[in-house]
């Protein structure tokens, strides 16, 4: 399915993401240890049948795209507009709490600040030390009437960068431009772990292999590591260096801003809750949004994104106006970019990215010249 084959892209572009919210996190893993032997399938299914629903841990990054360095501080340079950059490259670490779908903390420790996430039901907060800023944003939680069937299961977490989450978006995609085999055990964060292998039967892609090590006991990914072709170390990973599955203190999830800190409200609205086919009470796509005061707010429909190719050679494509504004006009990432006939590019050892004059955006775990034959396709 073309949805599927999509996924491959943003499964890696989730720390991508995640780091311009100020999220991240490495792949540590200790010596060989003797497991009951398990096909790929049956570790799949402990990783489906996993029932931690709450921990506590460290998790440390490690990220060598090769990244060119770009100035955190001087002339012109935002305080924390570099996030993004900072996080993909070096190794940071963070604290990770974990209860239930609708709490989760994380705090990542670097040396000069140290930038907060933090989840409690409908409130999330966003705080950097750094320049002793928050940002609030207050997400409206919908009764149980009308969620109905729509309710989430225990299993939704927040969507945090944790080794679980990332192995959740490649194993879904998981499809014949895959080969999966088991690999030898060893141990992560003090445990037994077996270690899963994905490898592209694609000699188009930049990805050279993906590995992921599954808690021998709960079935929880532990961590996950990214290798790139012609690369000996690692270009990625994200492990726990120490876990513990006791439910973390609730007042853990509480958050106060500092003494003059800067804060910024920022309201989410509530999406629509899906609806069977022919149900008149929630409004189709494209169709008007009813409000609290009677009115309406016209849906405009969003051009779609293109998509080339398949499994992990996937080229996505963003029609122009349709990219984050944060890809396109960040002042630190463009001196990350490189020009390029008819624009500017980002190329690293996983992923490139395209950024056109005429404002479309191309990016894939592949290298330049297959986005620019995807471009001048269309």
């Amino acid at each position: 399915m073309a949805w599927a084959r999509q996924r491959w892209l943003p499964a890696l572009l989730v720390p991508l993401a995640l780091a311009l919210a100020a999220l991240i996190g490495s792949v540590q893993a200790g010596a060989s240890v003797s497991l009951p032997p398990k096909t790929a399938d049956e570790i799949l299914a402990m990783i489906a049948r996993t029932e931690v629903r709450a921990l506590s841990g460290t998790v440390v990054q490690t990220a060598e795209l090769g990244l060119p360095e770009v100035p955190t501080a001087g002339p012109g340079i935002v305080p924390g507009a570099t996030s993004a950059l900072e996080l993909l490259t070096g190794s940071h670490t963070a604290r990770i709490y974990l209860d239930g779908p609708s709490k989760a903390k994380l705090q990542i420790l670097d040396r000069m600040a140290e930038r907060d996430f933090v989840v409690n039901g409908g409130d999330a907060w966003f705080y950097n030390s750094a320049d002793n800023s928050a940002t609030h944003l207050s997400v409206p939680v919908p009764s149980l009437a009308d969620r109905g069937k729509s309710l989430p299961t225990e299993s939704t977490r927040p969507d945090i960068p944790t080794p679980e989450a990332m192995a959740r978006h490649f194993l879904s995609a998981i499809d014949s431009s895959t080969e999966v085999t088991v690999g030898e055990a060893s141990t992560v964060a003090g445990r037994s772990a077996y270690r899963l292998s994905l490898v592209p039967r694609s000699d188009g892609t930049l990805v050279d292999s993906l590995s992921i090590n599954v808690d021998s006991e709960t079935g929880l990914p532990l961590g996950v590591e990214v290798r790139a072709k012609g690369q000996p170390e690692p270009a990625y990973s994200l492990a726990y260096t120490e876990v513990n599955f006791s439910t973390p203190d609730a007042a853990l999830f509480n958050f106060t801003p500092p003494a003059g800190a800067t804060v910024t409200e920022k309201p989410v609205p509530m999406k629509p809750m899906p609806r069977e086919m022919g149900d008149p009470a929630v409004p189709a796509p494209d169709e008007p949004v009813p409000t609290p005061g009677g009115s309406s707010i016209p849906v405009l429909p969003r051009p779609s994104p293109s998509v080339t190719g398949e499994g992990w050679d996937t080229v996505i494509g963003l029609p122009a106006g349709t990219a984050p504004a944060d890809l396109t006009s960040n002042p630190q990432l463009a001196q990350a970019l490189q020009p390029v006939n008819g624009g500017r590019a980002l190329t690293t050892a996983l992923v490139s990215v395209l950024i056109l004059d005429d404002g479309r955006v191309y990016a894939g775990l592949v290298p330049l010249d297959r986005l620019e034959s995807a471009a001048n396709a269309q």
